[in-house]
């Protein structure tokens, strides 16, 4: 199996003003020692509003943690009010990007052209995509879960080519687990991210396929951290809500101990 690096990413979505950002990050940054941090890569995805805010400390402070974006426009610039651009988001040492996540599918009505757009913008640019799929209930329980992932894949990665595996991410969340309290069982999650990755043996090769992270995403918590890591194809978590308690993500974040 090939060692991959696993990367815990926590998405604020729109939670905490710059300020605030500033506090939940040094309260995480607290809770931690150095070793909570090594072999694994940690991720914050504030708001827009709190990118430079929560840069600046990292840099400044030394922290071990890297910045990532929620969301982007796929135009280098232009009149676009109110969207922002990859390579503003460069300038601020972004290093991630969210894209396809669901609610930016079901609430933005985000299709796969755009997500492919978007993340062709990011790879444009050096900086790395966390691509987001995942099925409804209504698709899991009509059979359909794995047809809708795969598929998802399909029109999101066209015309993608990646020749280092550690410049895409992908992260499997369940959308029926997402804000709603339930979660994946551990089998659930390994079973997805082990399709996901048959799907990248096929089209990009096995030796590519085994070195891409796959994410787990959909109410993560300290309690459930550990059996969801267990899958020898689970590289790491999408956390949502347990992000925003700087004592719950320090826990997930250092599972290990």
């Amino acid at each position: 199996m090939a060692e991959r690096t696993p990367i815990i990413a926590a998405n604020w979505k729109m939670h905490k003003d710059h300020l605030e950002a500033i506090q939940l990050v040094q309260k995480v940054a607290y809770h931690l020692d150095e070793p909570d941090y090594e072999g694994q890569e940690v991720v914050v995805c504030p708001s827009f509003v709190a990118l430079r805010s929560v840069q600046t400390l990292l840099q400044s402070e030394r922290i071990p943690i890297t910045l990532g974006a929620q969301n982007c426009h796929h135009a280098d610039e232009g009149a676009f009010t109110g969207e922002v651009s990859v390579p503003m988001l460069a300038r601020l040492d972004v290093r991630y990007v969210i894209v396809g996540h669901s609610e930016r599918r079901a609430l933005f009505d985000e299709d796969d052209g755009v997500v492919n757009a978007k993340l062709q913008a990011v790879q444009r640019y050096g900086l790395r995509p966390i691509l987001c799929v995942g099925e409804s209930l209504e698709q899991r329980r009509s059979g359909s879960a794995v047809d809708v992932v795969t598929g998802q894949l399909a029109a999101s990665l066209d015309g993608v080519s990646v020749e280092d595996p550690e410049s895409l991410v992908i992260a499997y969340e369940p959308v029926w687990a997402i804000g709603t309290g339930e979660t994946a069982t551990a089998d659930d999650a390994q079973q997805m991210c082990a399709t996901i990755r048959e799907y990248l043996a096929e089209h990009w090769g096995q030796v590519l396929s085994e070195n891409i992270r796959i994410q787990y995403g959909g109410s993560v918590k300290p309690g459930n951290i550990r059996s969801l890591l267990a899958g020898e194809d689970v590289d790491g978590a999408l956390v949502g809500g347990a992000s925003l308690s700087s004592e719950d993500f320090a826990l997930i974040v250092a599972h290990r101990r």
